[in-house]
């Protein structure tokens, strides 16, 4: 009877014989979990901290190490941020960035939807090879496009305005958006489309009514990819904008905060600083839709 109810006991589990059981004690999830996440956040919000603490630095404190530590403030002051706020056009400048990033988004984010839809969903031949040269645009670097296009900009008398950016940036964020979406819709059932079509709805009705609402953390991620990408978009700014209301945070704050070999730190870290902040409360508030929507593109 013994003997029975040795054979008769449960196998024991993997993890007793090693898995996931070195994580148990605490001195070895300190050092497997706890110590890398701390290293990581810490190299990941230092820039923050930095441009922080030099907003509020004076310039003795910033050029004076050996009085003043360069990791803290002992004076804090206010003159950089009432510089940048008041003595130049950095409320243009932002406000031109939210207007460029928002409109071209949208732009993007409209013609990744047709194109995404019409080489996953519709299943014409050569599909799969317009949907890599698509993503393949994306690989151009933008040193090489800006040359063809500002000469277009020159001929369409966009130059130095918020349109010779609005128009231009969606040629590097369709390509990327497209793809992202593609995967995304091709994890999207063909059953539910085809049902829809037995019951005689459009592909408009079916794009509006089934697909986009399952694609919902796909939309999000790549908008927020478009609108980061657009935010923070530098050479095409530098090349088509050359007056200082028009110009986008990128811009505005390098060329203006730089006198010759003059660099006002305290301001130049107050508007990196206030640049950021807008792109780190997105990511923060969407961050568990871009990761879905980047999942479902990598997995397919």
């Amino acid at each position: 009877m013994a003997k029975d109810l040795k054979m008769d006991a449960p196998a024991e589990t993997p993890y007793s014989e090693g898995g996931m059981d070195y994580l148990l004690t605490r001195q070895r999830k300190f050092v497997t979990v706890y110590l890398p996440l701390a290293a990581f956040t810490f190299i990941l919000l230092f820039p923050f901290y930095w441009m922080t603490i030099t907003t509020f630095k004076s310039n003795d404190d910033i050029y004076d190490y050996e009085r003043n530590s360069p990791f803290w403030v002992w004076n804090p002051t206010l003159h950089n941020i009432k510089k940048l706020l008041f003595e130049t056009s950095y409320p243009e400048w932002l406000w031109n960035t939210l207007l460029v990033s928002v409109t071209s988004t949208f732009i993007s984010l409209f013609a990744s939807v047709l194109a995404a839809y019409a080489v996953e969903r519709l299943r014409f031949k050569g599909s799969r090879w317009v949907g890599l040269s698509i993503f393949g645009a994306y690989l151009v670097p933008p040193s090489i496009l800006f040359i063809p296009l500002a000469t277009m900009v020159y001929k369409l008398g966009l130059f130095d305005s918020r349109w010779a950016l609005i128009l231009t940036y969606p040629t590097f964020l369709i390509p990327f958006c497209t793809w992202l979406l593609m995967g995304y819709f091709k994890s999207i059932p063909f059953e539910l489309e085809e049902c829809a079509l037995i019951d005689g709805a459009t592909r408009m009705q079916i794009l509006l009514k089934i697909v986009l609402p399952l694609a919902v953390p796909g939309l999000i991620s790549a908008g927020i990819f478009a609108f980061t990408l657009s935010w923070n978009e530098f050479i095409y700014a530098l090349t088509f904008v050359s007056s200082s209301e028009n110009k986008t945070i990128p811009v505005g704050v390098l060329t203006e905060l730089v006198d010759g070999d003059v660099y006002h730190w305290g301001s130049l870290m107050a508007g990196a600083l206030f640049g950021s902040l807008p792109v780190a409360v997105l990511y923060s508030f969407f961050v568990e839709y871009y990761v879905a929507g980047m999942t479902g593109a990598i997995k397919e």
